[in-house]
C-alpha cells in the first residue's frame, strides 16, 4: 500500500528525523504509535469523527495514536486508492518527538538552535518524487477529476461547509524580496480546480497574507503551493510562527541536520519539498474574494462565513503511491494544539528565563483543554521568588505574542498547572485580588470567534460565561459522534470515558444557509455550495470580512 522511501543520509542516521513522510509513518508504526483502520470509513462523516474520540473520550494523552485509514470512501460510496492518516504529526507529544528525531525535553532547545543556525536547502532537478504524477489542464476540470480525486475529509461533520485541507504547508513568496514563507492555512474545496483559502489577517497572523497584500498593490495573482505530507521537521515550521523574512526551509534543514531537498513547482515560481506526498499549485486572485466557511476552528467554535481568498488550481502533483495527511484541530485538545504546546512552552520559558532574565522561573504551561493554549498561561516559580520577578514574568508572558496571554497566572512550584483544580486552590488561598490582580488594557483579542467579541481586549481574570450568541461548538454534531462511537466500539478500540462537551451544538449564531452547507457537505453535495459562493465573488473587501457584514456601512472595505 505504501511506498518504501529512499534511505538518504539524514534519515539513515540513528534517531535522526525522517526526511520522507512515509518513512516517518513507518517509524511510528514500528513504535506502536499507529492504529490501522482497514474497514470502509466515510471521509465525509466518519473519519475525523472517529479520530475525535481520542481527544474527547477521556483517553490519557500517551494512549493517543495516529490513525491510518486504508479503505476510504465518501458519502456517495466512492472508494479512494489513497490512504488517509490523521494524528501522524502530533496526536501526542511522543509522536511529535519522533518527527523531530529527539526527546520531548530537547525540542525547545532544538528550535532555538535551528533558528540561530539554519542550513540552506538544496534544489534537485525535476521530476522529483512529489511530481511522479501530474494533473493539469482539462484533467483538473473533469467532473470527477482534479481535487475530487483526493480523499479530503470533512473535519466537523454537521457544521463544515465542505471538505478541507488542514495539514497544509502553504508556500508563498514575497514579490519584493523573493523570500518564501511557509504557513499552515485551511483550504476548502469549492470546485474540482478551486479552493477557498483562509490566511489570518489579524495582528500576528499569516506571512502569506502580507505577501497577498503586496500582490494586491501590484494587481498580480499570488502564486501559492499547498504541500501535504512532507517531513515533520518541515511541516512543524508552519504553525511555529517564525519571522516572516526568515529562511524557514533552512530552519527545517537545521532540525534535520542536513539540507532539505526542494524542487521548483511546475506551474508557479515556488520551491517546495521534493519528497512531499502531494502538492497543489495555483494562483490566488489579488482582488476578488469569495465566501469561505463555515469551518470548525481551533479556538473551539465554528468560524462562520468570511470573504477569503479564492485559489485557482493550476496543477496537482503527487507520488505514485501517496498518503494523504490530515490534521485534527477544532476543539482542543487536538493535534493542532499539541503542535503548538510542545513548541510554544519551551519558547515562552526561554524568553522569560534567558532573554528577560527572570529569576526563579521554573516552567511555563499553556492550558490546552477547550482554550487552545493561547489565551491561558500558567507560570511556575520557585518558592520564595521575589514578587518583582513574579510580576516581570507575568508581564513578559502576556506581552510576548499578540495572540497569547489573555489570562496569565503565576503559581509556586508545588502546584501542577495541568491540574486546574490545584490552580484554583492556589488562587483561592494564595492570592489577594486587591493586591495580586492587575488588568493590562489594549491587547489584541487574538484568535477566536468573531461573534460577540471586540478587537481590543485586555489581559485579565474575567467572567468567561457566554454573554452573546456564539457560533456552534466546533465538534461533529451528536448524530455523527454517536455513529462514530458505534464504529469505535465495533473495532474494539480502548474504552472511552467522555466528558462534556463531546459533540457540537448551536449557541444561537447559525443560519439556515450554513445549515444547508453542512448538510450538503456530509452528503457529498458541497460543490453546489461552491457554485453559490462563486456567484458571490466581489472586490473591495479585506480577507475575513464576515459575509453578513459586507454590505454594512464602514464594514469590509479597504
Amino acid at each position: 500500500m505504501l511506498d518504501q522511501p529512499d534511505q538518504r543520509s539524514g534519515s539513515a542516521k540513528k534517531n535522526a528525523p525522517a526526511l520522507d513522510f512515509q518513512q516517518h509513518l513507518a517509524t511510528l508504526e514500528k513504535a506502536g504509535l499507529v492504529t490501522r483502520i482497514d474497514r470502509p470509513i466515510d471521509k465525509d462523516s466518519e473519519l475525523h469523527t472517529l479520530m475525535r474520540w481520542q481527544f474527547v473520550g477521556g483517553l490519557p494523552e500517551e494512549k493517543r495514536r495516529a490513525f491510518l485509514f486504508t479503505n476510504v470512501v465518501d458519502a456517495s460510496g466512492k472508494k479512494y486508492d489513497m490512504p488517509v492518516v490523521v494524528g501522524a504529526l502530533s496526536a501526542n507529544p511522543d509522536i511529535y518527538a519522533v518527527g523531530m528525531g529527539r526527546p520531548v525535553d530537547q525540542i525547545g532547545q532544538a528550535w532555538i538552535d535551528a533558528v540561530s543556525h539554519p542550513i540552506k536547502p538544496v534544489r534537485i532537478n525535476t521530476p522529483a518524487p512529489c511530481q511522479e504524477v501530474v494533473i493539469k489542464g482539462d484533467d483538473l476540470r473533469k467532473p470527477d477529476g482534479g481535487l475530487k480525486l483526493l480523499p479530503v475529509p470533512i473535519s466537523t461533520p454537521g457544521f463544515d461547509a465542505a471538505p478541507y485541507f488542514t495539514a497544509t504547508l502553504c508556500v508563498t513568496k514575497d514579490p519584493e524580496t523573493g523570500v518564501e514563507n511557509m504557513g499552515t492555512y485551511r483550504a476548502g474545496l469549492k470546485a474540482t480546480d478551486r479552493l477557498g483559502v483562509r490566511m489570518a489577517s489579524r495582528i500576528g497572523g499569516a506571512g502569506g497574507y502580507q505577501h497577498w497584500l503586496k500582490h494586491r498593490k501590484l494587481k498580480t495573482p499570488l502564486p501559492i503551493a499547498i504541500v501535504n505530507g512532507c517531513a515533520p521537521v518541515i511541516a512543524f515550521t508552519g504553525p511555529q510562527k517564525l519571522a516572516i523574512d526568515m529562511d524557514e526551509m533552512g530552519v527545517a534543514g537545521a532540525l534535520a541536520g542536513e539540507p532539505i531537498r526542494t524542487v521548483k513547482c511546475l506551474t508557479v515560481d515556488l520551491e517546495v519539498p521534493a519528497d512531499a506526498e502531494l502538492v497543489i499549485e495555483g494562483l490566488i486572485d489579488p482582488e476578488l474574494l469569495e465566501p469561505e466557511g463555515p469551518f470548525g476552528e481551533s479556538h473551539g467554535y465554528i468560524a462562520l462565513e468570511d470573504f477569503n481568498m479564492s485559489m485557482q488550481v493550476t496543477a496537482i502533483t503527487h507520488k505514485k503511491k501517496p498518503v494523504f495527511v490530515s490534521l485534527i484541530s477544532q476543539v482542543t485538545p487536538s493535534e493542532s494544539s499539541v503542535i503548538k504546546r510542545v513548541a510554544y512552552e519551551p519558547m515562552f520559558l526561554s524568553h522569560l528565563r534567558d532573554h528577560l532574565g527572570i529569576k526563579g522561573i521554573r516552567g511555563v504551561s499553556l492550558h490546552e483543554p477547550l482554550s487552545n493554549v493561547r489565551p491561558v498561561i500558567f507560570l511556575k516559580f520557585a518558592q520564595g521568588a521575589p514578587r518583582t520577578e513574579v510580576w516581570r514574568g507575568l508581564q513578559g508572558a502576556s506581552g510576548l505574542r499578540a495572540d497569547c496571554g489573555k489570562i496569565v497566572v503565576a503559581v509556586s512550584d508545588d502546584i501542577d498547572p495541568t491540574n486546574t483544580n490545584a490552580v484554583f486552590w492556589s488562587m483561592a488561598y494564595r492570592a489577594n485580588p486587591v493586591e495580586d490582580v492587575h488588568v493590562v488594557p489594549h491587547r489584541s483579542s487574538g484568535h477566536g470567534p468573531k461573534s460577540g467579541r471586540v478587537p481590543n481586549d485586555s489581559s485579565l481574570l474575567i467572567d468567561a460565561t457566554l454573554k452573546a450568541p456564539f457560533p456552534p461548538l466546533a465538534l461533529p454534531t451528536r448524530e455523527y459522534m454517536d455513529r462514530a462511537k458505534k464504529i469505535w466500539d465495533e473495532l474494539g478500540l480502548p474504552a472511552l470515558s467522555p466528558q462534556p462537551p463531546w459533540h457540537g451544538y448551536t449557541l444561537g449564531d447559525w443560519s439556515d444557509t450554513w445549515e444547508t452547507y453542512a448538510k450538503r457537505a456530509v452528503s457529498g453535495g458541497w460543490e453546489e455550495s461552491g457554485k453559490e459562493t462563486f456567484a458571490q465573488k466581489r472586490g473591495g473587501l479585506t480577507p475575513e470580512t464576515p459575509v453578513r457584514d459586507a454590505d454594512k456601512p464602514g464594514k469590509g472595505g479597504h
